[in-house]
């Protein structure tokens, strides 16, 4: 039986706005496995990016509970779910947040460096040349395409071995072509790291790779 790397449980976040309750998501329970891909769809605004939040620990749920490698989250104070995620957790965005100043490599190392593991540069090359970047090392953001900046982010992503990818609308700005050689790196770097893959799409073709896709309507969550 694989393990369980992600449990939501009754989950539900509300939010305050001039007064009023607003309620973004509604009694959520399901669970991921380890080495799983699992895709969460849904329209802009349904709450797919304010429920990826909540199972990474970086909010917190109004009611239910969300447990991540096995630990309740609502124990864990804001450090302890910070070493969480540097330790287990690997992000990809939509809109790559790589550091300007830093050149491709020194993006990549990044992570490694604020888990006090100082700078592997040859990690950082194997991966950089894995996404197809070799010989880019020394490029800022500025110097790079889209598609490129977001396999810097990809190998960003990978740099700590992390257990779980979410990967927010990881195409969202990108062009086709483009897109589609991301959504193989990122499947192909799923199968090769072990990783279990948490992809946030509005996409029902890019969700259809995943072997399970859960929607969110209206701030409800059902498995498709």
């Amino acid at each position: 039986m694989s393990l369980s790397i992600i449990k939501a449980v009754s989950v539900s976040k509300s939010v305050s706005a001039n007064a009023v309750e607003l309620s973004i998501l509604k009694d959520i329970t399901f669970e991921v496995f380890s080495g799983e891909t699992v895709a969460i769809i849904g329209t802009s605004g349904a709450g797919k990016s304010t429920l990826m939040t909540l199972l990474a620990g970086l909010d917190v749920v109004s009611s239910g509970e969300i447990e991540l490698l096995g630990r309740p989250l609502s124990q864990l104070d804001d450090e302890q779910r910070a070493k969480i995620r540097s330790e287990s957790i690997g992000f990809v965005f939509q809109n790559f947040l790589l550091i300007p100043s830093l050149t491709a490599l020194e993006n990549v190392t990044l992570p490694a460096i604020l888990r006090g593991e100082g700078e592997d540069k040859d990690k950082a090359q194997r991966l950089l040349a894995s996404v197809g970047l070799s010989g880019r090392e020394t490029h800022l953001p500025s110097q790079l395409s889209g598609g490129e900046q977001q396999r810097v982010a990809l190998a960003r992503a990978f740099m700590t071995q992390p257990k779980i990818l979410f990967a927010d609308e990881p195409t969202g700005n990108l062009d086709e072509h483009t897109a589609e050689n991301i959504i193989e790196l990122l499947f192909e770097m799923n199968r090769d790291h072990g990783t279990t893959l948490v992809l946030i799409t509005h996409d029902a073709n890019l969700a259809r790779r995943c072997e399970r896709t859960l929607s969110i309507h209206a701030g409800e969550l059902k498995e498709s």
